[in-house]
């Protein structure tokens, strides 16, 4: 069966890292936004849609074919119609492609409730026949799965964990906590660690890798071949180069507000901003400066106020004050999760 390809890092020898799948977020641009700052060993595309009538999405095609960061991309599906899973699978596999991953894991309400991303986790064996013919449509390429540790509770967990062993899956992320648990609770590390012990293929420990000091722990504790990170590397997008630096044990590097500023303007210059009125673009920097804004102060008085501006001039005021007032000041290691 393949391998999953050793990554393109200037660091083959640490545990890996991947940016996470985040639909609306992990496009081509931020894909390169992250890669100016220290790319992940590996990056996933947001999903593709399969069903009956789905065609491969352009945009989400274009985080592989213009790709230019240096990184192996994966190339995620969601679906439950095994004809169109493989069909689109097939074609996903004429791109230069890492793999093809099978999302399991996606807590949306209008999504599970379909009966795909994390409400497969409800149907096992749809899940062995799904991974069945898969993996005998994808054998050229590694095949892979992104899943959390259960629906509501992991009644199902073992056994997924088996049927990802009898088809010889390349690559497990796995998020600690349940569809219904969403982003909330703790993260069931020791569930990670379970994983990593009954399964033949590397897992990646997913869930709350907020800072490098957390990365090591969890690869400590799970025993996972790498981490996979998520929302925290929207608010952090050095993350991934701080991680290294941990795993080396060496100091790690502090990251200017003014730096901050600097990245919050790369976010803002969008393909498409210019085509979007001002409202909607203040909008779509809001959900990545509340992420930011954890990291920069932990009283929580950038995030109030940050809520409530409303357009462009009042952001960027505060914006400069609370960045560039203190050249002395750093993001924090650690985002705040008090406020």
């Amino acid at each position: 069966m393949p391998q999953v390809p050793l990554p393109q890092s200037l660091y083959p020898h640490l545990p890996l890292t991947a940016l996470a799948p985040m639909q609306d977020v992990t496009n081509l641009w931020f894909m390169k936004v992250i890669a100016h700052y220290g790319s992940p060993d590996y990056f996933f595309t947001e999903y593709f849609r399969v069903n009956d009538t789905s065609r491969l999405n352009r945009s989400i095609l274009a985080a592989i074919t213009e790709n230019n960061t240096g990184r192996p991309v994966f190339a995620q599906m969601i679906g439950e119609s095994i004809p169109d899973l493989v069909r689109t699978a097939k074609e996903l596999c004429n791109y230069n492609i890492a793999g093809v991953d099978l999302n399991m894991g996606c807590p949306a309400p209008r999504i599970y409730r379909k009966n795909v991303g994390g409400g497969l986790l409800l149907l096992p064996e749809k899940v062995d026949r799904i991974l069945g013919e898969l993996r005998q449509a994808v054998n050229n390429r590694p095949l892979t799965v992104k899943m959390r540790v259960g629906f509501e509770n992991t009644d199902n967990f073992y056994k997924i964990l088996d049927i990802i062993n009898r088809h010889s899956i390349d690559l497990l992320s796995l998020h600690g906590r349940t569809v219904k648990d969403m982003y909330h609770g703790a993260v069931k590390y020791d569930l990670i660690a379970q994983a990593v012990r009954r399964v033949h293929c590397p897992v990646l420990a997913n869930g709350n890798i907020n800072s490098a000091t957390t990365a090591v722990e969890v690869l400590s504790q799970t025993g996972a071949a790498g981490v996979m990170v998520g929302r925290w590397a929207i608010g952090n997008p050095w993350l991934f180069n701080q991680i290294r630096q941990a795993l080396r044990r060496e100091p790690i590097a502090l990251v200017p507000l003014a730096e901050v500023r600097n990245y919050i303007d790369r976010l803002w210059q969008t393909p498409t901003a210019a085509s979007m009125p001002e409202r909607s673009r203040v909008g779509y920097l809001k959900m990545f400066l509340n992420y930011i804004a954890l990291s920069v102060d932990t009283e929580g008085d950038f995030l109030r106020l940050m809520r409530h501006t409303s357009t462009e001039a009042e952001l960027f005021n505060l914006c400069d004050r609370v960045l560039l007032t203190d050249f002395t000041k750093t993001l924090a290691l650690a985002p705040s999760l008090s406020v």
